[in-house]
């Protein structure tokens, strides 16, 4: 049988905020680009996920499905293309597994760009 990663169809880059000096004796929170990129699938939430995350106020509004040693974390930001070839970008709410670590669930809020 198969694995999951032949249906992560996407290449995301994970960007990580990061303590970086500001030049002026004090200290910033920048995105980093990390190394790499990780394989993952983009969808809408269920309508489950969705209650859930309206019961507890909530901005998840897409889910990302990783492979399950994906270096993702709370906070970081994953930027890819959709099928359409337009740029986006997920802010990760939350990373969670099921018992059987079969792959990650990152539960995501998509970033609007300014005026679009």
């Amino acid at each position: 049988m198969r694995g999951p990663g032949r249906h992560l169809n996407r290449r995301l880059e994970v960007w990580r905020p990061t303590t970086v000096d500001d030049g002026y004796g004090g200290q910033e929170t920048a995105l980093v680009q990390q190394p790499g990129t990780v394989r993952g699938k983009v969808d809408q939430p269920s309508n489950a996920d969705r209650m859930l995350a309206a019961q507890a106020n909530s901005k998840h509004d897409h889910t990302v499905f990783l492979l399950p040693r994906a270096d993702v974390r709370r906070g970081d930001e994953l930027r890819g293309t959709d099928a359409l070839g337009q740029e986006q970008a997920f802010r990760v709410l939350a990373v969670v597994q099921p018992s059987t670590p079969v792959y990650s669930k990152a539960l995501c809020q998509l970033i609007q760009k300014a005026g679009g």
